[in-house]
């Protein structure tokens, strides 16, 4: 996958946490500390380089893990 097609996919999932975080008033403290752990994550992967799509997707399946634990 090109850095171009992962920078959008990250970007747009970043997107939709931070607009969920944002806008849901009945948020548990639990459930904004996963969601702001979610989006430091996806920070961090946007500044990385030269990520082989085996590092990428061990990042991405621990952002998942995160927004699993949200939605559970």
């Amino acid at each position: 996958m090109s850095r171009r097609k992962r920078l959008q996919n990250v970007d747009g999932l970043q997107n939709v946490l931070v607009t969920i975080a944002t806008n849901q008033c009945s948020l548990s403290e639990n459930d904004v500390n996963l969601l702001n752990d979610a989006i430091a994550k996806l920070n961090r992967l946007r500044i990385k380089k030269g990520l082989t799509d085996k590092h990428y997707k061990s990042e991405i399946s621990d952002v998942v893990d995160l927004i699993i634990k949200f939605l559970i």
